[in-house]
């Protein structure tokens, strides 16, 4: 955990919050927490919100009823104050009294943070300009450390196994319904603490890129899109999609996925320093427009992952942000013909020093199974 959660994280945390200006950051329960003390708080309405000012020592205010599950977590091995509050107390008044009141010109508040503890921290510091705290931890967080890209090929192996299995359950004659509710119990049987989404798309459902799942029963001839993920106990997330046939696809839908594959297995294949996320999307989807099925392919290459299984950065057209060693996302380009059928495969993969890595090892070769 120490190396997931360095102490070291949170200096350069508030170096990054001088640099922009601010006075402090303030962080709420979610990634951004948990990704700056190790700490996955519960989400009440009650405050638990870390304050790093940019001058002086950062504490974690919380529920005294909270203060214990703090204390256990790593926290306290990052020398953090952590204060409670009782009932009865104003944390928002208790924040507001320690970074000064009012010689507080400029604060940022993590892009999550519910709106009334937004809100509520405007009133107690009504001549503080509020910003996203993204703008601080966006460029942190993107650049991955070892221990978290570690972190990561792990979590990828987990639903890797699961891919791996897909056969014993996915069928002619069961419901995407039915299917999904054994594979969600496949990601945690691989070593994920939750499974976080099952997208089950099968036959005209496999054209909906987020389909999830339905009553329709999967019959032969049917292409089915296996979209999995989840959670794994120290945080950080996997996600992978395989295309499945139930007997033989016909010609037409060969030739479309072989479109695919090869643009996908492009787009892994350039993933390295210097190349822009707007370069990398234009990789596959140019292979595939040539193809005939450039309209289809509806959405961005990629998002990235880590504590989030979509965080930055975002593989898509229009964005110059060049692609460094440690960012870690996917490249899931697909293609999609309504009412008919559809094919999506995605990877996970980090950027290294010298090209990338694919951290999802199954096969990117389209599926068939018994019908």
């Amino acid at each position: 955990m120490s190396d997931l959660f360095p102490a070291e994280r949170l200096e350069r945390t508030r170096g990054a919050t001088a640099e922009a200006g601010l006075d402090a950051l303030l962080v709420s329960p979610g990634a951004d927490l948990r990704y700056l003390t190790g700490y996955q708080a519960m989400a009440l309405e009650r405050l638990t919100c870390l304050v790093v000012p940019s001058s002086g020592d950062p504490f974690l205010v919380v529920p005294l009823l909270e203060k214990p599950s703090a204390e256990a977590s790593p926290v306290a091995g990052l020398g953090v104050e952590i204060v409670g509050w009782k009932e009865t107390d104003d944390p928002y008044a208790l924040i507001a009294d320690r970074l000064g009141g009012s010689r507080v010109g400029r604060i940022a508040v993590d892009n999550r943070m519910w709106a009334e503890k937004v809100l509520a921290l405007r009133a107690a510091l009504p001549q503080a300009e509020q910003s996203l705290a993204g703008t601080v931890l966006r460029d942190l967080r993107m650049r991955k450390a070892p221990a978290e890209v570690d972190a990561l090929r792990q979590a990828a192996a987990a639903i890797d196994r699961v891919h791996r299995r897909i056969g014993e359950w996915l069928r002619p004659g069961r419901s995407e319904l039915d299917v999904a509710k054994d594979i969600a119990d496949a990601i945690l049987q691989a070593g994920h603490l939750s499974a976080d989404f099952v997208i089950i798309g099968s036959g005209p459902n496999a054209a909906s890129p987020h389909h999830e799942v339905s009553d329709r029963i999967v019959r032969e001839g049917d292409a089915v899109v296996v979209d999995i993920g989840g959670t794994t106990e120290d945080g950080y997330c996997s996600d992978s999609t395989r295309t499945y046939t139930i007997g033989e696809p016909g010609p037409e839908f060969r030739e479309m996925y072989e479109v695919l594959r090869t643009a996908q297995a492009a787009q892994t294949d350039a993933v390295r320093p210097g190349i822009t996320a707007e370069q990398l999307d234009a990789v596959g989807r140019d292979i595939i427009t040539a193809a005939g099925y450039g309209e289809h392919f509806i959405h961005r290459t990629g998002h990235g992952i880590g504590l989030q299984t979509h965080e930055e950065p975002y593989i898509v057209a229009g964005s110059d942000l060049v692609i460094e060693p440690g960012m870690t996302f996917s490249v899931e380009p697909g293609i999609y013909l309504p009412g008919r059928f559809g094919a999506r495969i995605e990877d996970i993969v980090a950027c290294t020093e010298d090209g990338g890595e694919r951290l999802n090892l199954t096969s990117r070769d389209l599926v068939v199974l018994p019908a």
